[in-house]
């Protein structure tokens, strides 16, 4: 697509829809920006959209190569709200046109052998990987029938610029470090486990949205790191002069929160990924996009520096 400037729908506005904006807008292509309040990015332009419209959605898509869902509902309404949004995706895709990167994460592989990569099957330990074995089976479908052209970018937990509260290696573990603090974690944080950089997810978005391959297939970021949580605090500390520790939230304080708060609940559901090392092979997908991580210590200082700011 060298020359040709190419008009895409980012659905979301999080840290990872602006990442992908800025990524895209980087690459010479055109965005618009759906949220529900018309969310403003810069050089991007801004449509009000409810994402299981499938009318707004069509609409906002008219003239789009691609449409980017970058959208994520709370934890506890996933059974309920995803599937929704997935068929008005499809829908619009199928009227105007538009091609679909979904972005997803590992959960449907549950506890499968390590590392997951993008042809391990999906076995999923708990309802949310349930829903996105789901929804990804309803985008391959309709890529099998060709009806639309979809695939799905799968990270492991993100981190870096925009990382806010509700990621692991985010707000909640960068700030209390850097103010030599305690931070706490879920699960065991001595453990190994992939973090994918939010550049390096945006740049596999914007790759695999190049394609000239075979659609209805599953891409993988490639890890910024593998390092446990326990080893980034104490890279943290020697790098950048602090003295900050951390240490894992008992489950049974995180079940008991879990019984009186449904977003807690659904985390503790989920935090068997932090019971065992949790590791993925991105090999297929650096091969085929030409895509590789960034280098950790560039990642790790933009992402301090971000904290610090």
């Amino acid at each position: 697509m060298d020359g040709v400037i190419v008009s895409v729908l980012v659905l979301g506005a999080g840290a990872v829809g602006s990442t992908v904006t800025r990524a895209f807008l980087g690459s010479g292509e055109t965005v618009t920006v759906g949220t529900r309040s018309a969310t403003q990015l810069p050089g991007a332009a801004a449509v009000p959209l409810d994402a299981s419209d499938a009318g707004t959605l069509t609409r906002a898509a008219e003239g789009c190569s691609t449409i980017v869902v970058c959208t994520n509902p709370p934890y506890h309404r996933w059974r309920s709200d995803w599937p929704p949004i997935v068929d008005a995706v499809i829908r619009a895709a199928r009227q105007t046109g538009s091609d679909i990167v979904m972005i997803g994460n590992l959960y449907s592989y549950g506890t499968a052998s390590m590392p997951m990569r993008e042809t391990t099957p999906e076995q999923p330990a708990e309802s949310k990987g349930e829903v996105r074995r789901d929804l990804w089976e309803t985008l391959r479908a309709a890529t099998k029938r060709g009806d639309v052209r979809a695939v799905e970018v799968r990270a492991s937990d993100y981190f870096g610029p925009g990382a806010g509260a509700d990621a692991h290696l985010g707000t909640r573990f960068f700030r209390p470090i850097l103010a030599s603090k305690r931070s706490w974690a879920v699960g065991n944080p001595a453990l190994p486990h992939s973090w994918a950089y939010l550049p390096d997810l945006a740049s596999t978005v914007v790759a695999a949205s190049a394609y000239t391959g075979e659609w209805g297939r599953v891409w993988h970021v490639p890890a910024a790191t593998d390092l446990s949580r326990t080893a980034i605090c104490r890279q943290v500390n020697e790098r950048y002069g602090v003295r900050g520790s951390i240490s894992g939230i008992p489950s049974s304080l995180l079940k008991g929160i879990g019984a009186v708060n449904p977003v807690m609940r659904e985390v503790a559901a989920s935090s068997y990924q932090f019971t065992a090392p949790f590791l993925s092979d991105a090999s297929e997908t650096e091969r085929e996009l030409d895509v590789r991580s960034t280098d950790w210590e560039t990642a790790l200082d933009d992402t301090v520096a971000f904290y610090r700011s």
